[in-house]
């Protein structure tokens, strides 16, 4: 990877629930958080949070604590998961670029979802994960941590909304600008 090359951004959040799901739901993708970063300048652009509406689940109230989205928000604002796959390829040239995610949740659960829904996996295979990469690079950091105790780590701030992935997008990229400076 050169570093005047654009790396998309991605974080996702899906339907969860203080325990186990109840009966005949599952986990699914409620938001794409996106964003583009350069890799010289760490500059930020196209930053935003595709809604979903889940197929097979419902937004639990421990959800949306954690969230702050709500079944509401996606039945009204929400779009099909293949409607946001293809946003990412028109959009966000998501075919071509190289993709982060802070740890493997994000491209475990991208390709499970296609696979369940059947659909065109809409990334390419280079793939960075972001938390690895950073336990990596940090010097005293021995073992891997959560984006908010690595942005602490940094001395950066978490901007925006924890577990929103509009806001966990950015917060992403920073830390791995951060990487690539010192790797």
């Amino acid at each position: 990877m050169k570093t005047t090359d654009n790396i998309l951004i991605i974080d996702l959040e899906s339907t969860c629930w203080e325990n186990r799901p109840p009966r005949g739901q599952e986990s699914e993708i409620i938001e794409i958080g996106v964003c583009i970063m350069n890799a010289a300048s760490g500059r930020i652009s196209k930053n935003e949070g595709i809604l979903i509406k889940p197929r097979h689940s419902k937004v639990s109230p421990f959800c949306t604590e954690l969230t702050t989205l709500t079944q509401n928000m996606l039945d009204h604002e929400g779009i099909m998961l293949d409607d946001a796959f293809d946003i990412l390829r028109a959009e966000y040239d998501s075919e071509e670029l190289t993709w982060a995610s802070y740890g493997n949740y994000d491209l475990n659960m991208l390709q499970n979802q296609a696979r369940r829904f059947y659909l065109d996996y809409p990334l390419t295979d280079n793939h960075i994960n972001v938390k690895t990469l950073f336990g990596q690079t940090h010097p005293s950091i021995r073992k891997s941590v959560g984006m908010q105790r690595a942005l602490g780590e940094l001395g950066l701030p978490l901007e925006g909304t924890h577990h929103r992935g509009v806001d966990d997008a950015k917060n992403i990229a920073k830390i791995l600008h951060w990487c690539l400076k010192n790797n």
